[in-house]
């Protein structure tokens, strides 16, 4: 046990009977691992791991144009959702384009969304979007939905765990396309995930998620923690805010250009930034090449100038170590560069991300 003073999910007493070493996630008491992160991460990549998300916020946007009011607030534009259930990966910016967040957005119907945001900005996040929503005199009701719980389910046996665990569910979610959602009474299911595998994540309301946690696992899906779901989703390429990015970069500079819609005359906070400074970095993949583990905050030696590794493990699918840098605009994909590992410069090469996706190596 830890900090007393951490909060706790609904399934924090199953991590304590699986003898969880928990550790404090952005104020949060959460699973690192159960045993062994490794045994952990290749299950996901060749079965089926079950994580608990519930630390992450829950904000349902409703009522009288809800969806003029999410495209002033986030920088892909909502307007794109328009198949019941569908989602959208953006980022929640700042006046200077400074990325405040990341999230999912999700179509329910007419006027209504769920937004899903991380755990260690969900409060600061809840505040700034009431205040654009007084700004902006819209009028939706926004609703902080701590009566759920959320659970992801990932790995190639993914959806088949699942529909053993809740037959009932399979007819309402076989038909789910990638980033689609759906509700079946007091469940959400949503064909998403933050590992580079299939899977499904599930919101239900949180007296039921032990039922669901239990039943998972009594049909083989493995419980996985924090530690297996970081190195995951480092190898799908896919950014841990407060790391990769931050209110200090934009997203042209953390290689998310591609959830900003700038197309039209869409007005949104941090659009004038973005069009009026052009980035000085950019976000790369890096693969080591010497001995050693590369981590984050280490320095980046290129040819173009200095930068730093964002975030950085050893990679249990590649058997290497691989990491994000942010480095000078004018590094290129094949540049060799070096990192300094405990006070040593070790060689790496510049490679495009993602580094894995559905258990293959892109390298």
């Amino acid at each position: 046990m830890i900090d007393t003073d951490l909060k706790r999910t609904a399934l924090f007493t199953e991590h304590c009977r699986l003898n969880a070493r928990l550790v404090d996630f952005g104020g949060w008491e959460m699973p690192l691992h159960y045993g062994s992160q490794i045994e952990e991460h290749q299950r996901v990549r060749r079965d089926a791991g079950v994580f608990d998300v519930s630390h992450m916020l829950v904000i349902d946007v409703e009522g009288v144009a809800a969806r003029e009011f999410l495209r002033r607030v986030l920088a892909n534009d909502v307007a794109r959702l328009t198949a019941p259930g569908k989602a959208l990966y953006s980022c929640l910016l700042n006046e200077a384009g400074g990325i405040l967040d990341d999230l999912i957005v999700y179509h329910l119907g007419p006027e209504r969304y769920r937004l899903v945001v991380n755990a260690a900005t969900a409060e600061k996040d809840l505040v700034w979007i009431t205040g654009l929503r007084e700004r902006f005199a819209f009028h939706s009701d926004l609703r902080a939905r701590r009566d759920l719980a959320m659970i992801a389910v990932q790995g190639p046996e993914a959806r088949r765990r699942f529909w053993q665990a809740r037959e009932t569910a399979r007819v309402a979610t076989e038909g789910l396309s990638v980033f689609q959602g759906t509700d079946i009474a007091d469940m959400f299911v949503a064909r998403t995930g933050y590992t580079g595998e299939d899977g499904l994540e599930i919101m239900v309301p949180a007296e039921d998620v032990v039922s669901l946690w239990r039943d998972l696992l009594a049909v083989g899906v493995a419980p996985c923690g924090l530690g297996a779901r970081d190195t995951l989703r480092l190898e799908a390429g896919m950014n841990l805010y407060g790391q990769d990015m931050d209110e200090s970069v934009t997203p042209m500079e953390s290689g998310l250009a591609w959830t900003v819609d700038l197309t039209g005359e869409r007005e949104f906070i941090g659009r004038q930034a973005l069009l009026n400074a052009a980035p000085r970095e950019r976000l790369v993949g890096l693969l080591l090449l010497d001995r050693g583990v590369l981590r984050s905050h280490q320095p980046v030696r290129t040819a173009q100038g200095e930068g730093v590794t964002t975030s950085g493990s050893f990679s249990p699918t590649l058997n290497s170590s691989i990491a994000f840098a942010r480095v000078p605009q004018g590094v290129s994909i094949g540049d060799a560069v070096q990192v300094r590992v405990r006070d040593k410069w070790l060689a790496a090469k510049v490679v495009t991300y993602p580094f894995v996706r559905m258990g293959k190596s892109l390298l």
